[in-house]
C-alpha cells in the first residue's frame, strides 16, 4: 500500500541501427553545396551541416520516415529537412542515405 505505479521497461528495446551513406548522397550533398555556396557560402555550409545531422538522427527512430511503396520489397523511407528530402533504406541492421535533394526538385 502506498506505492506508486509500476513502470516496466519495454520488451524489447529501440531499434538502433548503424547508418551508411551512399555514394550518390554524398554526391548529392556536394552539388548542393556548389548551388548555393557561389552564391552565399555560409548558408551552403549551414544547409549541409543540418542535413548531415538530421541524417545520423534517423537511426535512433528509423521508422518515423514515410515509407515509399513504390520501392517494395525494399524498405525505402523519406523524411523532409527543411526544403529537402533525405531517402533512405532500412534493411536489419543498417540505414544506407540513398540520396538527398531539394523538395522542389523532380525526382
Amino acid at each position: 500500500m502506498g506505492e506508486g505505479p509500476v513502470h516496466h521497461e519495454a520488451a524489447c528495446p529501440p531499434l538502433i541501427v548503424a547508418l551508411k551513406w551512399t555514394s550518390k548522397a554524398h554526391s548529392d550533398l556536394v552539388r548542393l553545396y556548389e548551388f548555393v555556396g557561389p552564391v552565399n557560402p555560409a548558408a551552403a555550409a549551414r544547409i549541409v551541416r543540418h542535413l548531415v545531422a538530421s541524417a545520423k538522427r534517423i537511426p535512433a527512430h528509423p521508422r518515423l520516415g514515410m515509407q515509399m511503396p513504390e520501392f517494395t520489397p525494399r524498405e525505402v523511407r523519406k523524411v523532409l529537412v527543411a526544403d529537402y528530402e533525405i531517402r533512405y533504406e532500412l534493411t536489419d541492421t543498417e540505414v544506407f542515405i540513398l540520396r538527398i535533394f531539394h523538395a522542389r526538385e523532380d525526382r
